[in-house]
């Protein structure tokens, strides 16, 4: 392209030549979902599907409004505003095609740390349906081991103390759902898109356990009319780097200033439980069930469980990226290993899955070149989601009988990437996870306690009392700090060993 063009509405007639663009009328386009937590996979996931389907012809009043609740949310918000809120999505293909076009179901962006007012006011408008979540697992503030909704945090005392300028998600879902049911207002659906099993039973409790605290008769009414549908979600979507968006500059021919980047692959599993109407999805591509929960455990387990299995042990090793490290012989049997051996037997029965096949495509996936999903991303924020992708298949094989070898070794592994930070070659790990100085004090007593790392009880709950689990962590712990050494630790692992008991 000898020219670019910067990405905004006016411009959208001379980009049509040159990739895909929206079909739609998007003066007419209204938003009927509330998004919270407007990211790199809500752009490459629900945003995506609402886009195909209105440019299927499907029904224009299922645009959406971002919300972004923290001030790290203006720069995203500032960016999509100046391009009239489209942007690029970008699909690398493992043969080294690539696809973009452009996106253009967000409509309008808000700020809840600017006028929390209004975002309630929107979100309690008749016109809103549905009120989507991205805000990872660490947003929906339940204890990792209990479970329970944890009100002793400054942010939750805040939204307590000021319902009417909240801090959090659930004081703004309160706070509308309150608007609406004192304005008889039907009630909108809170759809949760993030990776955590059970995820609308999750935001279910959460919420209720919040309301019931600041007026037990809005629970009441919230439990009795408002519809929390559990999905599964999946669509890997690294981080965009200035080499993406130079890739559209100079293949496209467009100005984009935050593209999202992803896979071609994408799913979405949903329980058709809805308060107040949806989008047909179904129509293009999304699959509506009556339980999601051997869909997501599968995912879960498989998917989420493999990135952290990769991160962890890749990281350590000097691998960088995900494809790098899958791309390893060794690392390649590993997760396998791990897949066949101690996730798969734990699994419930998924209808039209065939698991081996499913196995083959993460694989495959995991390999694609193009993507570059940085071990960083992917070890970022483990504490929040090791509980709940690895720690629980440990958890059922110890009461099963079953292997832990693998597993436990990636525990081993997240105990010394936490302490000594570095990797075989010296590199230094860049570590980004909400409980970092709680993590590395835990893991730094190693020397003097092997076991310290998981006594840390707000992640491990008991498993340090389990003699089984214990002294096989403590085994692999010592050797991976006196040789220093995954691969060697790695192979140790893959060797068969005697049935427990």
């Amino acid at each position: 392209m000898t020219s670019s063009i910067q990405l905004n509405q006016k411009n959208l007639p001379r980009l049509a030549g040159r990739l895909a663009c929206p079909q739609y009328d998007r003066s007419r386009v209204r938003a009927g979902i509330v998004h919270i937590g407007v990211g790199g996979f809500h752009r490459s996931h629900e945003a995506c599907y609402t886009d195909a389907l209105m440019n299927s012809g499907g029904p224009l009043d299922w645009g959406i409004c971002g919300v972004g609740l923290r001030e790290a949310d203006r720069k995203m918000r500032e960016i999509l505003a100046a391009q009239d809120y489209l942007y690029a999505l970008i699909e690398k293909h493992p043969d080294g095609a690539v696809q973009a076009r452009i996106i253009g179901s967000i409509v309008d962006f808000m700020l809840g740390v600017d006028d929390p007012g209004a975002v309630i006011d929107r979100m309690a408008g008749e016109q809103t349906r549905i009120v989507s979540l991205t805000i990872t697992e660490g947003g929906y503030n339940f204890h990792p081991v209990t479970g329970a909704f944890q009100f002793d945090t400054p942010d939750v005392q805040h939204d307590l103390a000021h319902p009417d300028s909240p801090r959090l998600v659930f004081g703004y879902l309160t706070a509308a759902l309150r608007k609406r049911r004192d304005a008889g207002v039907p009630p909108f659906t809170v759809q949760s898109c993030d990776n955590i099993q059970h995820n609308g039973d999750i935001t279910r409790r959460m919420l209720l356990a919040f309301a019931a605290r600041l007026d037990p008769e809005l629970a009441e009414w919230i439990a009795r009319e408002v519809r929390f549908p559990n999905a599964m979600v999946d669509r890997i979507t690294p981080v965009t780097t200035p080499k993406d968006i130079e890739i559209l500059r100079t293949t496209f021919g467009l100005d984009c200033s935050w593209p999202v980047v992803c896979e071609p692959f994408r799913q979405w599993v949903i329980e058709d439980d809805f308060a107040n109407g949806r989008p047909a999805w179904e129509e293009v591509g999304a699959q509506f069930v009556p339980d999601v929960t051997p869909y997501e455990k599968m995912k879960i387990r498989l998917l989420n469980a493999g990135h952290s299995v990769l991160g962890l042990l890749g990281s350590i090793h000097g691998h960088e990226t995900i494809d790098g490290a899958v791309a390893d012989p060794l690392f390649a049997r590993y997760l396998r290993a791990f897949m066949d051996r101690e996730a798969t037997p734990v699994l419930d029965a998924v209808a039209g899955i065939d698991l081996a096949a499913y196995k083959d495509s993460l694989l495959a996936r995991f390999g694609n070149p193009n993507i570059e999903d940085s071990l960083t991303r992917i070890c970022s924020e483990s504490s929040a989601k090791l509980p709940k992708f690895l720690i629980a298949t440990i958890r059922e094989n110890l009461a099963a009988g079953g292997d832990i070898a693998l597993g436990t070794l990636v525990i081993a592994a997240w105990c010394f990437y936490s302490d000594v930070g570095l990797s075989r070659h010296g590199g230094e790990l860049e570590i980004i996870d909400a409980m970092e100085d709680a993590l590395h004090r835990a893991a730094h007593g190693t020397g003097d306690d092997a076991l310290a790392f998981i006594r840390l009880s707000s992640i491990f709950g008991d498993l340090a009392g389990d003699q089984r689990f214990a002294t096989l962590y403590a085994e692999q712990v010592r050797a991976l700090y006196a040789h220093r050494d995954v691969a060697r630790s790695m192979t140790e692992a893959l060797a068969p060993r005697p049935p427990a008991g």
